[in-house]
């Protein structure tokens, strides 16, 4: 792991340039000119970005690439129906870097590729756009912040429900005092998930370039229970169910409390296996309890509390997945898919709005939102940043969990105070000698 105290010092650099870095337009062609987008990654996710961003007219979405080359090709014949042209389609995501007229990506990869594709991506003078949660651990979600402002380039996380038009407006209200002073932010992750049961070793399919799936992780045989969506519940790919779908109402819970630009000072948590008997590795049910520290701009001390249950198809509060904002004057229920309602004194309800469209209308918006920050300047409303915290959040409450015991987190240096053993989990192991391994981790 890298010096605590070198890291403070490269953040506090960086950092400083981040709103400057991004203020100059970014994008070298006309106004009239087609951003020429590659997708990295074609499962649901990713195929989806590539069909909504092939349907733009201002965008031509020249590549589509996943080491599941019948992924990739099918994901090209959705794409050719959307934009009225076939994409090239290839295996290794070096090809579109390598490509000069290409001017952003889309990362929809497993967790475990996040960080290095997009890093790699900045390097190679590519914008990115990457999908929640941006990175598989602490240590590469600072590296990508680092990357995007070293580079120049806009680097948007999928967490697109912060441009929904409601979410937005429930956010507007509680930081602008409708519930009084707000202590307490809570979300909750609660849906029912499959059992994975148990997976054998074996050889990988023939469509599947198995060594470009890896990455740089260290060579680990295939199992016939991983691809293409189980590595979620695996250390060495995902990041359980916290990063995969919780981090959505975390990243809310973050900003409504006024806290996703710093980092927690503690994190308790209780998270354990009580329903499914398979090859998970993450807990099925989670409790986890963050404490933020005053500041000299909010004296106020914080709570975020995250409770997930994934063998659980009940609603709670009226939501699958919601937010709860409880102030000295009232508290805000939000479902960022649903609505948001708003009581005062007594229970009384005071606002309420419903969600405007579905899933897909909102990723547009995201994606307008991450296009005309390249062409204009500026930063996406998700930015790296942003997204780094959120992810944060998410890898602290599993480090927690799978340690069983409080945490205290110094939020300058990024690590753990006087646990060694925490802060090896800040990281990971990689490849010795891997080209996709991102410098100083």
């Amino acid at each position: 792991m890298s010096d605590p105290v070198q890291n403070l010092s490269r953040r506090s650099a960086v950092k400083g340039l981040a709103l400057a870095s991004a203020a100059p337009s970014l994008f070298a062609k006309g106004a009239g000119e087609k951003f020429v987008i590659g997708a990295i990654g074609l499962g649901g996710r990713g195929t989806q970005h590539a069909i909504l961003l092939a349907a733009r007219e201002d965008v031509e979405l020249a590549y589509v690439c996943d080491p599941d080359l019948s992924r990739a090709e099918k994901a090209a014949v959705k794409v050719e129906e959307a934009g009225g042209r076939k994409p090239r389609v290839v295996q290794d995501l070096r090809e579109i870097l390598e490509d000069d007229a290409v001017d952003a990506v889309t990362v929809a990869t497993p967790d475990h590729w996040h960080a290095p594709a997009t890093i790699l991506a900045c390097e190679a003078g590519k914008h990115a756009y990457v999908e929640k949660p941006c990175s598989h651990n602490v240590r590469e979600g600072r590296l990508m912040v680092e990357a995007a402002r070293r580079h120049n380039r806009i680097v948007q996380v999928g967490t697109q429900a912060r441009n929904s038009v409601h979410v937005k407006r429930a956010v507007e209200l509680i930081q602008g005092g409708a519930i009084g002073d707000v202590l307490v932010a809570k979300a909750w992750n609660s849906q029912k998930r499959k059992d994975i049961g148990r997976g054998t070793a074996g050889e990988p399919p023939g469509n599947l370039d198995y060594d470009l799936w890896l990455g740089p992780t260290p060579e680990i045989p295939y199992h016939s229970n991983r691809l293409h969506y189980n590595w979620h519940w695996r250390y060495d790919f995902g990041t359980g169910d916290m990063g995969n779908d919780g981090v959505h109402e975390l990243d809310l819970a973050l900003w409504g409390l006024g806290v996703d630009e710093r980092h927690p000072e503690s994190v308790s948590a209780i998270g354990n296996k009580l329903f499914f008997d398979d090859d998970q590795q993450f807990p099925d049910t989670q409790n986890v309890v963050f404490d933020f520290a005053p500041t000299d701009s909010d004296p106020q001390r914080k709570q975020l509390v995250f409770e997930m249950r994934i063998w659980a198809p009940y609603t709670l509060e009226g939501y699958e997945n919601g937010n709860a904002f409880y102030g000295t004057k009232g508290f805000l229920l939000l479902g960022k898919n649903d609505s948001f309602r708003l009581y005062g004194p007594g229970n009384e309800l005071i606002e309420e709005m419903k969600a405007d469209g579905a899933n897909a209308r909102n990723t547009q918006i995201h994606h307008a939102d991450f296009l005309n920050c390249i062409r204009n300047g500026g930063l996406p409303r998700a930015d790296i940043e942003k997204g780094h915290h959120g992810a944060t959040a998410c890898h602290l409450g599993n480090i927690a969990s799978r340690l069983k015991r409080t945490l205290f987190f110094d939020g300058e240096s990024e690590s753990f105070t006087g646990d060694e053993e925490a802060n090896q989990l800040l990281t990971r192991n990689y490849r010795e000698g891997h080209w996709a391994v991102p410098a100083n981790t």
